[in-house]
């Protein structure tokens, strides 16, 4: 595993983070995780996504996946050279993979996943220079706003659950 590289970020990248974590709202909106993606090349949004693996009914369904089937959309071709990839939340093993096979250039990410991240925090199959293409994560870019998407949503999803519990409580 390599340290995580912490950089100076660009007018440019906090927007197109703001992007990202637009799209992590949307997936908040519809009660799943809010992890949200862009994928941009000459400075235009290419791909878009957010999760949808619960309300999708699959676990393919996580943002960075769904913003490179976009992307893969508007260039007709699997690879996205010369992209990058802004994520709220690192990615996992499945969506490191997926970034490695579509030969995305750059990678910014809000927060570290230290459980099941696989850029740089937990494992780092995405800087496995073993690999046909690898490439660094760029890690911090709005990690407080982030952050704050993921445990502002699983504070709303404790408080309904014990909300439910207790109606369930009084029900029987």
């Amino acid at each position: 595993m390599s340290e995580i590289t912490k950089k100076e970020f660009s007018d440019d990248d906090y927007f197109f983070m703001n992007e990202a974590l637009y799209e992590a709202r949307l997936a908040r909106f519809v009660e799943e995780v809010p992890v949200g993606c862009v994928i941009v090349i000459d400075g235009k949004i290419i791909g878009r996504g957010h999760n949808f693996t619960y309300k999708g009914k699959s676990a393919l369904l996580h943002a960075e996946v769904n913003a490179i089937k976009q992307a893969n959309e508007y260039f007709d071709d699997f690879r996205l050279e010369n992209c990058t990839m802004y994520v709220s939340m690192e990615p996992c093993s499945m969506c490191a993979g997926a970034i490695i096979n579509s030969r995305i250039d750059r990678l910014v990410i809000g927060i570290p996943d230290f459980k099941r991240g696989a850029c740089g925090s937990n494992t780092n199959i995405t800087g496995d220079r073993s690999q046909l293409h690898f490439i660094d994560a760029e890690f911090g870019l709005m990690a407080d706003e982030c952050l704050f998407e993921l445990q502002s949503f699983f504070k709303l999803l404790r408080s309904r659950n014990k909300e439910r519990k207790k109606i369930n409580k009084s029900l029987n």
